[in-house]
């Protein structure tokens, strides 16, 4: 059954993190609006006497003010997003094209779009539907002055959009709303681990047992899996599931997706119930994995030292945010280890370590910055901060990291005053790392 379930379920998911779910149900709600006037006829008795003048006199006038109106709107959508799409261009080309996306997807902007498009959907249902008689009664004057309403109204938003759109493309605005999103994955993470049969294992070594693959039948990026389910399916047949891929991967149809500790191969209906716990994504997403937030800071930073850019205080803003994340990341272990009510291990995945995740953040960052001395002062400043909350297994590459910025800095083409500016900055604040006193002179080669 939850085979079946899985493609409807899929299809409702996709729908809600798309760009048409706030849109569709905002414009249905006017359509509805819309359809109440024109087919539900409410007569003069029944509504106030005060709003007799407001009723139209001449049949053309109300048409006229109608398609006047929803002439307008038609122009104000085609100006809005076509500016809205140049400065998303603009903030593509300068940050990174994997925000785009997430940008033109926000809910305020879905929320907007509604408004448009279901101001123009009321305005030409009254303008479809013809009115009884040689004049339209008071009824239907009302839904004329309602539609200007709504497009003053969506005047206002006009220039609340154009506000929005212009403040989330800065830079504070992005790495704010990148930091924002990845320390709430990582909250998520933490909160789901908190009961006993969550667990870390040193070491995932598949047992000497006969297993058995389940493989992909489609190709996509993993972002997540419903890990409780699966464990009650691997309950229910008493085997093992090990995930052969890491949350982020990008796997490809017929790829050795699950390994299953069993004595027998597990039946089709049931490999099928495990495929349909997986959740696929189009590119990365921040809120289901936190390593992807992460690793967009990162990128903005080093499309901020590109040479066509070089925008060297845009790639310390995002070394801050990074800092401050992987100072929670040392916080908690991200558990790999699912069991049962009594302790036997039912479903294990791979986690990002701590050194190979500050490998995967540093390492670029210092690649392009390595002859900038702000960016390599700032890179120290971070292993500095980070090596405060480190733990001892933590510390070593910590300090390992510390020693390829320091190798960095000796090999600049500095003189004598930038070798005094470095030296009085190599070891100062608290930090637990083994830092020269002056900067070495690099080895001849």
């Amino acid at each position: 059954m939850s085979a079946l379930l899985a493609w409807p379920i899929k299809v409702v998911r996709d729908f809600r993190q798309s760009i048409a779910y706030l849109t569709s149900l905002i414009t249905l709600f006017y359509l509805l609006v819309g359809l109440f006037f024109v087919l539900v006829p409410v007569g003069e008795s029944h509504l106030p006497d005060f709003l007799e003048p407001l009723n139209f006199d001449n049949p053309d006038t109300a048409r006229t003010l109608l398609a006047t109106l929803i002439g307008g709107m038609i122009s104000l959508v085609v100006f809005s997003f076509s500016m809205v799409m140049s400065v998303l261009s603009q903030a593509g080309n300068n940050f990174s094209l994997k925000l785009v996306f997430s940008l033109v997807n926000e809910r305020r902007h879905q929320q907007v779009l509604g408004h448009y498009l279901g101001t123009i959907l009321f305005i030409l249902i009254l303008l479809m539907v013809p009115t009884e008689g040689k004049t339209p009664d008071l009824w239907r004057s009302l839904a004329v002055y309602l539609g200007a309403g709504m497009v003053i109204s969506c005047l206002a938003l006009f220039v609340y959009f154009i506000h929005n759109a212009s403040q989330s493309v800065q830079i504070n605005a992005v790495t704010k709303e990148l930091h924002h999103s990845t320390q709430t994955s990582m909250e998520r993470l933490k909160a789901r681990q908190k009961t006993e049969n969550w667990q870390y294992l040193a070491s995932l070594a598949v047992a000497e047992k006969p297993y058995h693959w389940v493989y992909s039948v489609r190709s996509g990026y993993i972002q997540s899996a419903n890990l409780e389910e699966l464990a009650k399916l691997a309950e229910k047949i008493d085997v093992t599931i090990h995930l052969n891929f890491s949350f982020g991967d990008y796997t490809v149809e017929a790829f050795p997706l699950f390994k299953i500790e069993a004595s027998q191969h597990p039946s089709e209906a049931w490999s099928q119930s495990v495929l349909s716990q997986l959740e696929y994504a189009e590119g990365e997403s921040v809120k289901s994995l936190y390593i992807n937030g992460l690793t967009q800071l990162m990128e903005v930073a080093i499309k901020a030292l590109s040479p066509g850019i070089h925008d060297p205080g845009t790639a310390r803003l995002c070394l801050h945010q990074i800092t401050e994340l992987l100072c929670q990341r040392m916080s908690f272990q991200p558990c790999n280890t699912l069991t049962d009510a009594q302790g036997r291990v039912r479903v294990t995945w791979t986690e990002e370590r701590f050194d190979s995740l500050l490998y995967k953040l540093f390492t670029p960052i210092l690649l392009y910055g390595r002859k900038d001395v702000s960016i390599c002062l700032s890179l120290l400043k971070a292993l500095k901060t980070l090596s405060l909350f480190a733990q001892d297994e933590h510390l070593e590459v910590i300090q390992a990291h510390a020693d390829r910025v320091i190798t960095a800095l000796s090999e600049l083409n500095i003189d004598l005053l930038d070798r005094q500016f470095i030296a009085t900055r190599l070891n100062s604040g608290e930090h637990r790392l083994a830092l020269p006193q002056s900067l070495p002179f690099a080895s001849a080669s």
